[in-house]
């Protein structure tokens, strides 16, 4: 079996599972306020919360890509393929809603 590759964000990945489980919990008592029947607004805002730590996370992962992937890349041609690449993730981030 070949080796994992090293992502820019290997180094961090016990913080990053952190944030995401927490992120994870969140949502988990976004469902118990719906199955409450808990007020509207107490529930977006907690929705809004959500995707702010979400958004939080994608940027992190964004800079730890153009740290180690696009600017680490071996070739000129590679760096600009990966910098494309990650342009286009965040069109795809900026997108939604």
């Amino acid at each position: 079996m070949p080796p994992t590759p090293t992502r820019g964000y290997t180094a961090t990945k016990d913080q990053l599972n952190s944030r995401l489980s927490r992120i994870e919990g969140q949502v988990r008592g976004i469902q118990r306020m719906v199955d409450e029947d808990r007020y509207c607004i107490d529930v977006l805002t907690q929705i809004s919360a959500v995707q702010a730590a979400l958004d939080k996370v994608a940027l992190g992962l964004l800079d730890d890509h153009a740290r180690s992937c696009v600017l680490g890349a071996a070739s000129e041609e590679l760096q600009a393929d990966r910098t494309q690449e990650m342009m286009a993730a965040v069109g795809r981030l900026m997108r939604r809603g």
